[in-house]
């Protein structure tokens, strides 16, 4: 009796989950290609602007990486109409916030005001768009500022090139071998003409999607959109290189020194298929089952049962082109790096052969309902998520399918996926160590 009132509590939010989440949305073009969302939720007074452009560092030059970045900070800098340091007063003196972030893929900006600063915020960002000022001053200024940051979430941070490190030994031809941040000595060698020029090629209506998401009035919008965006001349469209790797069929040995940690870390890495597959969700799931909580199979065997790790983890680092699949661990003395990789690998070989139980597969569902609910708990989320469906995924609608995906995989596929994806010979082992010390040699 217990367990069917379980069954029934079960079934009752799944569907509270399957009705009371969906987002409605409103999608159309402007003439210059510009791709328009709209979400009209009154029940907060506030509203979000946001733009993607799909332009990230995959999008780069070899000889010119970080551009793509550098430009979420570049385009605050001012325009014909907006003095420079003006842009953040503008923001907070009408009660908003802003904020911008970067990909490989895309780049992303936004900003939160308070319903009644709609029109300002749509003409800020069509203001970024159409008027961007880009100067030697603002170049300089910003690349300050980046190198700043690359000080400290890479070169100074403990295990900072961990992702870096991976990137470049699984990927040789494909731009997601270089980080986000790019190289500093890159960025010191442009000249303004090729940041102007980058600006020019990628920075386009036709290249974009605005997503307004919150309290506002339809057909009001749509008028400032017009007005806004409607005037700015579409670009010339762009020409994208396609980029692929070979396959992985055997182990990729690297080694790195870290000279910010004293512990050393157990990494290793597999080339995954693209974000859009069916396969890629089910990598999602086999990182919840391998790591997501305590009660995790590789965190309560390898951390809490055996002590043999003090951090043990599996994510699915999902791109549009390809993706990572990453386990790392910290080994807690006497255990080494070796014999965490051996934990490891058990574990993925029992998934590899052993199907999960039911109650595992309701678990891993009910833990990817939460996500999904609160992934669209916010105005900012759900416009996120709108622009990213729509730019990546070519399906804005997603936002209320995936779900049903996440809920039809099936215990077989996560076997079979794993099966697929999950080898030795497929896959690199970073050592990851301090810095050695010399005095002892």
């Amino acid at each position: 009796m217990k367990k069917s009132i379980m069954m029934l509590s079960a079934a009752l939010m799944l569907g509270g989950v399957a009705s009371a989440q969906k987002v409605a949305f409103e999608e159309y073009n402007l003439d210059n290609g510009l791709h328009v969302i709209l979400h009209n939720d009154p029940s907060a007074p506030t509203v979000v602007t946001s733009v993607m452009y799909h332009v990230g560092a995959k999008d780069e030059q070899p000889d010119r990486t970080g551009f793509a970045h550098f430009f979420e900070h570049l385009l605050f800098e001012g325009t014909e109409n907006i003095k420079r340091g003006e842009w953040f007063k503008i923001v907070t003196s009408n009660g908003g916030v802003n904020n911008a972030n970067t990909t490989e893929d895309r780049t992303y900006y936004y900003e939160v005001f308070p319903s009644n600063n709609l029109e300002l915020g749509l003409w800020m960002e069509a203001e970024r768009l159409l008027h961007p000022v880009i100067n030697q001053i603002g170049v300089d200024t910003q690349n300050e500022v980046v190198k700043e940051e690359k000080r400290l979430r890479y070169d100074n941070s403990p295990y900072g090139q961990l992702i870096p490190q991976v990137k470049k030994n699984m990927f040789k031809n494909h731009p997601y071998r270089w980080t986000t941040i790019g190289s500093m000595e890159h960025l010191d060698a442009a000249k303004l003409e090729e940041f102007q020029a980058f600006n020019k090629k990628f920075y386009i209506p036709n290249n974009a999607v605005l997503v307004v998401a919150g309290d506002f009035k339809p057909e009001q919008a749509k008028e400032w959109i017009q007005k806004y965006f409607g005037v700015i001349p579409k670009g010339t469209p762009i020409k994208r290189a396609t980029f692929e790797e070979a396959p992985i069929t055997e182990t990729i040995k690297a080694n790195f020194e870290d000279p910010n940690i004293q512990l050393p870390m157990v990494v290793t890495a597999y080339r995954t298929p693209s974000m859009k597959t069916r396969e890629a969700r089910v990598l999602d799931m086999i990182s919840s089952i391998l790591s997501d909580g305590k009660s995790s199979r590789m965190y309560k065997k390898i951390v809490d049962d055996k002590k043999m790790a003090l951090q043990i983890g599996a994510f699915n680092y999902s791109q549009e082109d390809y993706g990572t699949y990453i386990l790392y661990g910290l080994p807690q003395s006497p255990f080494t790096a070796a014999n965490l990789l051996a934990e490891i690998d058990e574990e993925i070989v029992k998934l590899q052969t052993e199907l999960i139980s039911e109650k595992d597969l309701q678990k891993l569902q009910n833990q990817f309902d939460n996500q999904y609910v609160n992934s669209n708990s916010t105005i900012e989320g759900i416009a996120s998520n709108l622009a990213t469906y729509y730019m990546l995924y070519g399906d804005v609608n997603l936002i209320n399918t995936e779900i049903d995906m996440y809920h039809s995989i099936t215990r077989e596929e996560i076997r079979d996926v794993a099966k697929k994806y999950l080898n030795p010979n497929q896959r690199m082992v970073l050592d990851y160590v301090p810095v050695k010390d010399k005095s002892q040699n």
